[in-house]
């Protein structure tokens, strides 16, 4: 696995991981009382999102590491990822 292969890899999994953490421990304007003008009530109030970078970075670290292990290793290849071979008419 090159280091541009990795890095793809690392960015991938930690917007999954990120999309999954931001929903998390987000009160809304409407929770806490006080809504902005302008802005819908289901807003966040206070989002702590260097807090979610943060958690989202040691969590994709936990799955990035044992990712590409498991495609230098070979347990995860393109043969792997070709589901027409797999299911296709033939098998």
């Amino acid at each position: 696995m090159a280091i541009t292969s990795a890095i793809v890899v690392f960015a991938v999994v930690w917007f999954l991981v990120l999309f999954c953490v931001l929903p998390y421990n987000t009160p809304s304007q409407n929770e806490v009382g006080e809504v902005a003008p302008g802005t819908p009530r289901s807003a966040p109030a206070n989002p702590q999102m260097k807090r979610k970078f943060l958690i989202t970075t040691a969590i994709t670290v936990v799955i990035w590491i044992p990712l590409c292990l498991a495609i230098i290793y070979g347990y995860i290849n393109a043969d792997t990822m070709n589901l027409y071979k797999r299911f296709g008419p033939d098998s």
